[in-house]
């Protein structure tokens, strides 16, 4: 059975990576173009394309602007795969190439659907305080992660537990499911369970105004909000340093019963930084300052010589 595995991420590229060193037959990787990346912006490989070339140099990879192109359609169709593995592409799959393989396309989901369709699934189960998420396997359609589920593994969520944490339990526990699924395509289409449409919430993308703190809002609320964007974009508040106006990224923190004025700093001292929310306060222990390195809460307080308020 012929395989060609879409993705984009590291997520995707583990799994890749696990795939093929199982011994399935990979006969091509779709990724997105090389785009820019990190502060200096250079123009880099996606993760998958990385561990591809890197995995077997003379394995074809297909980087298309937009999988709705016709030549791109042609070529994808001439390498004559059996299924389509999809986990975290990056584009919406026309139903032409949706068609191409006899098999048919299937996804790798990090929720447990019809929960969170779309594309941050993870970081919104955290954001909301679930107590658990998983993964889905699903048959792929025109429609938004609306596809039968063929298999899901669950996983619960303690309080601490931030995105980079789940992003990486979620991708260990889809391997051996991928795989399973996978397996079981080798006697032909397995069936799915129809998701229930009354269920469906939508995981939309992390908009730049949704990361700012507002110490109005209650303590749980923004625990969960740090968590959820840890390490990467990383929530933030303003803060006044020196008559200067600066971000102040809190990448990790506490829930405490304390009482004070949303926004008032409890505690400044012992190494210790808690500031007041709604209905309890926050704990900072990892905070990044704009222009700093990520640090403890109690290094970035030590190495402070003026006073600063929130």
């Amino acid at each position: 059975m012929n395989l060609i595995f879409f993705g984009t991420p590291p997520f995707a590229a583990e799994l890749f990576r696990f795939l093929f060193e199982r011994g399935l037959k990979i006969t091509a990787v779709v990724t997105q173009p090389d785009r820019p990346q990190g502060r200096s912006l250079k123009v880099a490989p996606s993760a998958v394309k990385q561990a591809a070339a890197l995995l077997d140099p003379d394995l074809p990879i297909l980087q298309p602007e937009k999988s709705s192109d016709p030549q791109f359609l042609e070529t994808l169709s001439d390498l004559k795969g059996d299924l389509y593995v999809v986990a975290a592409f990056g584009q919406i799959l026309p139903q032409k190439l949706l068609s191409l393989p006899p098999l048919g396309c299937i996804n790798v989901h990090a929720s447990l659907l019809p929960k969170y369709r779309g594309a941050a699934p993870i970081q919104r189960a955290l954001m909301n305080g679930d107590p658990e998420t998983g993964v889905s396997i699903q048959k792929m359609v025109y429609r938004l992660d609306a596809g039968d589920v063929i298999a899901e593994a669950r996983l619960p969520l303690p309080l601490d537990m931030n995105y980079g944490d789940l992003q990486e339990r979620l991708c260990t526990l889809s391997k051996p499911l991928l795989l399973e699924v996978i397996r079981r395509f080798e006697t032909g289409i397995p069936p799915g369970a129809v998701q229930d449409e009354s269920q469906a919430t939508f995981a939309p993308k992390i908009q730049p105004a949704e990361t700012e703190i507002q110490w109005n809002r209650s303590a749980r609320s923004l625990h969960n909000l740090v968590r959820s964007l840890s390490p990467r974009p990383g929530a933030w508040c303003w803060i006044e340093m020196g008559g200067e106006r600066k971000k102040l990224k809190i990448l990790r923190s506490a829930l405490l019963d304390a009482i004070g004025a949303p926004g008032a700093l409890l505690s400044g001292e012992k190494g210790r930084c808690i500031v007041a929310a709604q209905n309890g306060a926050l704990e900072l222990l990892d905070v990044q300052l704009e222009g700093k390195k990520a640090m403890s809460a109690a290094d970035w307080l030590r190495g402070i010589s003026i006073p600063f308020t929130f």
